[in-house]
């Protein structure tokens, strides 16, 4: 008869439970694996499948039990370094979409929303055309797998209970400019172009008032838009693997900077 000690027991549910936590908070913070769409069953289960799989590669877990303030904080902790993680991730996708909102509202298109269920407000269907390719090009390019790969390596720079450096947070904070810095040098070519349609159908109206430039005005912005859009794409996957890169670095340092 295997007999099993309470001691025993508790190692294990230490070495399953708090990668678990950093594991799952990554997964729900993540705009790829925490998408709406997916069911929470397959999300939990992927966490536990992953967590299973790195806890023999894992460092000594600390001498702290579960059921303690000790085990609380580590539990917080853990939870806050995923989701810190996780962020780095939303920010890379959100830069695609400020761009796309930069190019809609000057195409005129900024009327044209709808509902997205995995952030709750209303999205510009430009926007989100551009985070769906952004988001099928980082699987192409296996951008899930090395930040699934600097997940795992977190543990060994980043030890579970070993604390947490809260200046590490400013940086984070600081990255968030990226969204405004690199989604306006990819909406740029685009909203210049349109730019100077608008300006030159403004001066048109003042020089020639009886032409309707209302009326001409947005169906020109729109197919000059749209072309401009065809020109954009086709350099597209140059600007995301410089994008790409730029925020998992970044996710290794925030992790390195996180180290007390």
């Amino acid at each position: 008869m295997v007999e099993i000690t309470f001691d025993q027991l508790h190692g294990w549910l230490v070495a399953f439970l708090w990668p678990f936590m950093r594991l799952s908070a990554f997964v729900m913070a993540s705009p790829l694996w925490g998408h709406s769409s997916a069911p929470r069953q397959v999300k939990i289960g992927l966490t536990a499948l992953i967590c299973v799989a790195i806890t023999p590669t894992l460092p000594p877990m600390p001498d702290a039990p579960i059921m303690s303030w000790a085990g609380l904080g580590i539990m917080i902790e853990q939870v806050v370094i995923g989701a810190a993680m996780g962020v780095v991730m939303h920010v890379i996708f959100a830069t695609v979409q400020a761009a796309g909102d930069f190019i809609a509202l000057q195409m005129g298109l900024g009327f044209a929303t709808f509902f997205s269920p995995d952030t709750g407000t209303n999205t510009m269907i430009l926007a989100r055309v551009l985070y769906m390719i952004t988001l099928l090009m980082f699987l192409a390019m296996n951008g899930h797998l090395v930040a699934l790969e600097i997940l795992v390596n977190s543990f060994s720079t980043l030890p579970i209970g070993s604390g947490v450096n809260l200046d590490a947070f400013e940086l984070l904070a600081r990255f968030g400019n990226t969204i405004f810095v690199l989604g306006l040098k990819l909406a740029l070519p685009v909203v210049s172009a349109l730019l100077i349609i608008n300006l030159s159908l403004g001066i048109l109206n003042r020089s020639a008032p009886q032409l309707t430039v209302f009326s001409i005005g947005f169906p020109m912005s729109l197919t000059a838009g749209v072309f401009l859009l065809m020109v954009l794409m086709t350099d597209l996957e140059r600007y995301l693997e410089h994008l790409f890169p730029i925020g998992l670095n970044f996710m290794r340092s925030l992790v390195e900077a996180m180290a007390l």
